[in-house]
């Protein structure tokens, strides 16, 4: 297969996810463009994985066999398509083996039968992992460097996840998964461990607020980060913040009694952050 025909493989996974995400990366120039494509495919290839209908032994297998594709891209050998694709972006931007397995050792956490989180030290693990190990793949790329870039894949990705956890509460737990610590709701008077049993607690919302306020701190401390850098760079990681901040913010007025009604940004307000914060920005690349 051709190395176009690779590179469109990746761009019809990314569009055809319907990220959020997508206009953060069509921003970008062609290079980067296209490996932000690859490194998207490959969370979303293992993200689907996790997410799946196999049985965990299964998923674990599957997500083992990308292991040895991480290994096989980093020695210019991987065997998938989207394996080919990372190969140019692995060595251009000097991404980490290791932090390519963090990703993938936060799916696995997602392919067990049940997910239940102990304790606040557990999610800032899975945070870490699922979230944040994308932001530290994705800066190189974006051409964020140093310091600011672990700053910023800190604190956006667990904004990112954290709102996540909140817009999914109630599909979470119909799969018999909860992201929310065993301790802190115990803190708040609830023993059960059901998830559908924890989500319909009186004392739920307070939680939920508490957790949301913590998502928008993380947000906050991202766009501070944010303003320091060139536009040239900026612009992926703002727009991305931009949609995903809104939408943490659309929970908060939603609320937390009627988790069924799925919050999502109406598609002109996603067209008003693709302009104001891409289009109309003062500088261009």
């Amino acid at each position: 297969m051709t190395e176009q025909a690779v590179l469109d493989n990746t761009k019809r996974i990314v569009k055809r996810s319907g990220t959020s995400f997508y206009w953060g990366m069509r921003f970008l120039p062609r290079d980067k463009r296209e490996a932000m494509y690859a490194l998207y495919a490959f969370c979303r290839e293992v993200d689907d994985i996790a997410d799946g209908v196999l049985s965990p032994a299964k998923k674990l297998s599957l997500l083992e066999g990308w292991r040895d594709e991480i290994r096989k891209i980093f020695v210019g050998k991987p065997e998938s398509l989207v394996g080919r694709a990372l190969i140019n972006p692995v060595r251009k931007y000097d991404l980490r083996m290791s932090v390519f397995f963090d990703v993938i050792d936060g799916m696995e956490t997602d392919s067990a039968d049940e997910v239940r989180i102990p304790d606040m030290t557990a999610l800032e693990l899975y945070c870490n992992r699922v979230a944040c190990s994308v932001g530290r793949l994705s800066n190189p790329i974006f051409g964020i460097e140093g310091s600011k870039s672990e700053k910023l894949a800190f604190s956006l990705g667990n904004a990112f996840q954290i709102t996540n956890i909140l817009r999914d509460l109630n599909e979470d737990a119909k799969n018999n998964r909860l992201y929310i610590p065993q301790d802190v709701l115990q803190s708040y008077g609830i023993k059960s461990e059901a998830p559908l049993s924890v989500i319909s607690d009186d004392q739920f919302p307070k939680i939920c607020e508490v957790l949301r306020m913590r998502g928008k701190n993380f947000f906050s401390e991202a766009a501070s980060i944010i303003a320091d850098l060139s536009l040239k760079v900026s612009r992926p990681p703002n727009l991305m913040l931009q949609n995903y901040s809104r939408v943490l913010d659309a929970l908060g007025k939603r609320g937390w009694k009627n988790l069924e009604k799925r919050v999502s940004l109406p598609k002109s307000q996603k067209l008003w952050i693709i302009l104001k914060y891409g289009f109309l920005s003062s500088r261009h690349f």
